[in-house]
């Protein structure tokens, strides 16, 4: 009998209140004819998401049985600020997100809101962002998104890693780096191996698209704190630049020393 195919997981988290049972309520509710597990987390107030994510990488029999597809947070527009300010598990589901849904938007006005989402973008770049009222949104932008294959989300969105750095004054910051010129991959897995062992427990997550010296194909990197992974990933299309792409997210960045390490893994 061939094995079947790993059960896609999303995993949806957000603060107590922002809008998780609605959104989640909906999904099921819908007339999609697809069927549906829902495990939930009882301890409400308790953060697991981190914890919960780092299994999908560590233990042999849930990668085996499941993938994750992708990381869903649900923001409250209105009290994210305030979350923001007295909450550090508020700021770490927006930092591990895939894909981010600004509830409750009809509460705010334009000005908070684009104050809003400006201040998540600098907390995460690469997330997707959706603006809902009511958790109202197509089940298709939100299921199935293989958030974790970086290659399909390039191809839908060539701008999803950034070129700047993004600096905020939350704990929690992003910088993301561009690299023109081939990569060694040598000079590479040492760098970001010394970096996760070092800094891993600050790097929340980090992931890119790298040009490797010598191979025709992308190579998709990403990690989660220590626990890192990487494979080829589509070819490079003739006409496009081979630039290479990396974001980090966590707390304690430092730019420079990001950009210089990032530098020396140039190929000769």
């Amino acid at each position: 009998m061939p094995e079947a195919a790993p059960i896609p997981v999303t995993v949806l988290t957000g603060y107590l209140g922002a809008g998780k049972t609605t959104l989640l309520n909906r999904l099921l509710s819908e007339e999609h004819g697809r069927k549906y597990a829902v495990i939930v987390n009882e301890f409400g107030d308790v953060g697991i998401d981190n914890e919960l994510i780092v299994t999908f990488f560590v233990d042999e029999e849930v990668r085996a049985r499941a993938k994750l597809d992708s990381i869903v947070t649900v923001v409250d527009a209105k009290h994210l600020a305030a979350r923001l300010e007295d909450s550090h598990e508020a700021a770490e589901q927006i930092a591990f997100a895939d894909t981010i849904l600004i509830n409750k938007v009809d509460l705010v006005s334009a000005d908070e809101l684009a104050q809003i989402e400006s201040r998540i973008q600098a907390l995460n770049p690469t997330a997707v962002i959706h603006r809902t009222e009511r958790c109202l949104i197509p089940i298709d932008e939100l299921l199935d998104q293989r958030a974790f294959d970086l290659d399909r989300i390039l191809a839908v969105e060539p701008n999803f890693l950034g070129e700047d750095d993004h600096q905020h004054d939350d704990a929690i910051t992003s910088v993301a780096l561009r690299q023109e010129g081939a990569i060694d991959i040598n000079n590479f897995n040492t760098w970001i191996s010394a970096l996760l062992r070092t800094s891993g427990q600050d790097i929340l997550r980090s992931k890119g698209i790298l040009n490797i010296k010598g191979s025709p194909d992308r190579f998709v990197f990403q990690a989660v704190h220590m626990l890192m992974e990487g494979d080829d990933g589509k070819r490079w299309q003739t006409d496009e630049p081979r630039d290479s792409k990396l974001v980090f997210i966590g707390r304690n960045l430092d730019a420079a020393e990001l950009r210089a390490g990032f530098a020396a893994c140039l190929a000769a």
